[in-house]
């Protein structure tokens, strides 16, 4: 059974956390300590029903003032799937907080309030998604109940949401009328839109596909040099890392970067297995005929189809910190298991993401996005992020508070 990992994006009040309640309410998935607490609460609904969006805002700031603030996790499984929520809050004044949410997620769930329709929010959340390389999209028009669930009205907004979405070059989207409210189209199918011939959220969910990319350009960052140096184990030297794309197999001829050293590889060990092929996604310990020199931070590559190496690099920029960005400051860099020191050489455009224009940028201050240059002390192995989400993005960390200030997405290998 496979893990889906979704966030759900909106603007403030469109029914997020309620959203989230009613998936886990109407799936059966809310512990009898939790229900117990639901019926005790304060918050209910004007028709007296639980407030569902309770289980998600666990700050007590988020409960008076019915927002999300922080990201919540929460966990489900159907019969079909298992299942990773993060509720991210969908203020400007949170942006870092949702890209943070987002940062992993297979899928995104954008709700609109059916009564207001695209609004500014609805813009900056989908060029997040966008921005994010999160190519499944749901855009759930909630609270149709609050509009007599009619077809004019959704029609209308799905007509605006795809002018939007083909300038974002957005292209897997559903659109689902749902009152997270009333639990219409979210686990069971609404009795109150007989126009609607389409799935609930959770039969999409379920059947979204999350096959990691096994297709692509294989990619190993070794994260431990395995050396037990005993009487047992006297010769023994294996790699351990976590494939992020493609698949190796044994004979497979390899580079290691950035020092390009070449080998080809003896064997593979998955946990107390032998695999003649490994793949995105497993955990494994690699062997090579040749000792070469090899240490954490190094990348395991196929000869066949190197990334690209770099001290010069184009990149979109997420600012995180309270303090703005200094140009003049020395950052590290964590790119998969490489830590490096880097500066930002260059600020090339900041993007207003309420109306998507790009403008010229002295500073970054929190929760700005844009394009920057970095220059890195050491040479980064590394694909763009439209290519690979996982080898295409980094973070930036304050060395003087070990902070993390800044999340980067690879756009270029600056010449």
């Amino acid at each position: 059974m496979n893990i889906l990992k979704f966030f759900t994006a909106g603007s403030v009040d469109d029914g997020k956390s309620t959203l989230i309640g009613r998936l886990l309410y109407d799936t059966n998935s809310i512990l009898a300590d939790q229900m117990e607490a639901l019926q005790n609460a304060n918050r209910k609904n004007d028709d007296g029903t639980i407030d569902l969006a309770i289980l998600t805002d666990g700050l007590r700031a988020e409960r008076e003032q019915g927002i999300t603030i922080d990201v919540a996790y929460k966990y489900f499984q159907t019969e079909k799937r298992k299942f990773i929520i993060a509720d991210t809050p969908g203020h400007i004044q949170y942006t870092r907080n949702m890209v943070t949410g987002a940062s992993t997620a297979d899928l995104a769930i954008i709700l609109i309030d059916a009564r207001n329709g695209v609004v500014e929010q609805t813009i900056r959340h989908t060029y997040l998604v966008s921005l994010l390389g999160i190519k499944e999209v749901v855009v759930a028009i909630n609270k149709m109940d609050m509009v007599s669930y009619s077809e004019t009205v959704f029609n209308a907004i799905v007509t605006k949401y795809k002018a939007l979405a083909a300038q974002l070059n957005l292209k897997q989207i559903t659109y689902l009328p749902v009152s997270a409210l009333k639990g219409d189209n979210i686990v069971h199918q609404s009795g109150q839109m007989a126009w609607y011939d389409g799935k609930s959220l959770i039969e999409l969910l379920e059947q979204v596909n999350t096959e990691e990319p096994q297709q692509g350009p294989a990619r190993m960052p070794v994260q431990w040099v395995i050396r037990p140096q005993t009487d047992q184990l006297h010769d023994y030297r294996g790699y351990a890392g976590r494939i992020l794309s493609g698949s190796f197999k044994v004979n497979d001829k390899i580079t290691v970067l950035p020092s390009g050293a070449r080998s080809s590889i003896s064997k593979i060990e998955f946990f107390d297995n032998e695999l003649q092929e490994a793949q995105a996604g497993q955990s494994v310990t690699i062997h090579l005929k040749d000792n070469v020199d090899l240490s954490r931070g190094d990348t395991i590559v196929n000869s066949s189809a190197v990334p690209h190496e770099s001290k010069l690099i184009e990149a979109d920029l997420c600012w995180m910190d309270t303090r703005p960005l200094d140009t003049e400051l020395t950052y590290l860099i964590q790119h998969n298991s490489t830590l490096t020191r880097c500066k930002v050489s260059e600020l090339i455009y900041k993007v207003d993401i309420n109306t998507l224009e790009k403008h010229s940028a002295a500073a970054f201050a929190l929760n700005d996005i844009g394009r920057v240059v970095l220059k890195t002390a050491a040479t980064l192995a590394f694909d763009l992020y439209s290519e690979s989400r996982h080898n295409g993005s980094a973070i930036l960390i304050d060395s003087r508070t070990n902070l993390t200030v800044g999340a980067l997405m690879f756009r270029a290998a600056v010449e």
